[in-house]
């Protein structure tokens, strides 16, 4: 038998960032995961010399610098600032709202004919109290703007009508009165050079390595799907916090992504790595052209469709339903790991919280900081 200081269930980003800072310290890791490959969600194949986001498109932002600096020392990242467009019928627009996108809506020209349009739309709506996301929604950016660019890929995101979802999920909507089509406002962005595979890699150097392995298998027979007997001193749990527990408070909610990926035998195919598709009849949410991510020349192009669905067992979960029912399911689960010594949570789906990369790894450093302090 095999013994480790470290069993972590999870190559994704939280389990690599942890496993990594503890190989520093000395300690030794045994990483586990269900799919056939690290990474993750981040995780990227090379294709015809594109590197193709498997999982969805994941630009590196944060207004952070220690973390910038933490992810650089693992690749060089590009000068990639994410600029989507967005296709409602036959009209484009830029995203996120701002003059460029007022501007073709309207045909106006400043910020001042942009507020009072704005303005003026809302005053019509005569929204008090909004009662729903829809509600809400309006009363932040009148109608033109929650109708074309709003409204369809709401409703396709989380797969009901935006009447019907709660007004909490958009707590605001930034509107920008300046011509700037950058969609994050954090000082550093980018794409790794080479993509995000050499990345984790890098940080699981040096640990054990088991792929296609179900925790829940392993725990029950204390043996690899090899057959080889292990034990380890500490858990890292960055999978479903509700599936650790049996669902003993019942079943969390989480929304799941479908892809259709497919080579085009064409240069270019749309002219940008993201554009949204808002209206409800398009059953795609976005295309992401892959090459546009490290500016390729290649020949062909490879392409993604997003389709949104309901979370089923079986299906990989993509993002948590934060809503207050599920919150306060969360809650409880939380309280019973918080008496745990020996296992640590983490991750969009051990800590059932909606999580953008660089907040990933100051989390999994926070870990790291109290396990080791």
């Amino acid at each position: 038998m095999k013994k480790y200081d470290y069993l972590v269930v999870g190559a994704g980003l939280f389990g690599a960032v942890f496993s990594y800072e503890a190989m520093k310290r000395g300690k030794s890791v045994l990483v586990i995961d269900r799919r056939d490959h690290i990474a993750g969600n981040i995780y990227t194949k090379e294709e015809d010399g594109i590197n193709v986001h498997v999982y969805g498109a994941h630009i590196f932002h944060t207004s952070d610098k220690k973390i910038w600096e933490y992810m650089n020392q693992f690749a060089e990242f590009n000068n990639y600032i994410n600029s989507p467009v967005a296709v409602y019928g036959d009209e484009l627009y830029n995203l996120p709202f701002n003059m460029n996108t007022f501007s073709k809506m309207w045909g106006i020209k400043t910020p001042a004919e942009a507020k009072a349009k704005i303005a003026e739309q809302i005053k019509e709506l005569n929204i008090t109290e909004p009662k729903n996301l829809e509600e809400q929604a309006l009363s932040l950016v009148g109608t033109d703007v929650y109708e074309k660019l709003i409204k369809g890929y709401t409703q396709k995101q989380w797969g009901r009508p935006c009447d019907e979802l709660p007004a909490f999920i958009i707590k605001r909507l930034p509107l920008r009165f300046t011509y700037d089509n950058n969609y994050f406002n954090d000082r550093f962005q980018g794409i790794p050079m080479g993509g995000y595979t050499q990345i984790v890699e890098k940080m699981l150097k040096g640990a054990d390595v088991v792929l296609s392995q179900d925790y829940f298998e392993l725990a029950k027979s204390g043996k690899l799907s090899d057959g080889s007997e292990v034990a380890w001193d500490k858990l890292v749990f960055t999978g479903q916090i509700d599936e650790y527990y049996d669902s003993c408070y019942g079943p969390l909610e989480y929304r799941s992504v479908r892809f259709e990926t497919e080579k085009l035998d064409c240069d270019n195919y749309q002219g940008n790595a993201v554009v949204n598709y808002t209206a409800a009849d398009v059953p795609y949410t976005r295309i992401i052209e892959h090459k546009h991510f490290e500016f390729g020349t290649q020949p062909t192009t490879i392409i993604s469709k997003e389709y949104s669905s309901e979370w089923q067992p079986g299906v990989e979960p993509y993002y948590p339903v934060n809503n207050d029912k599920n919150n306060a399911v969360y809650a409880k689960y939380a309280a019973k790991a918080s008496d745990e010594k020996n296992v640590i949570f983490g991750g969009r789906l051990g800590q059932y919280k909606y999580y953008d990369m660089d907040k990933v790894v100051a989390a999994a450093l926070a870990v790291v900081a109290e396990e080791f302090a």
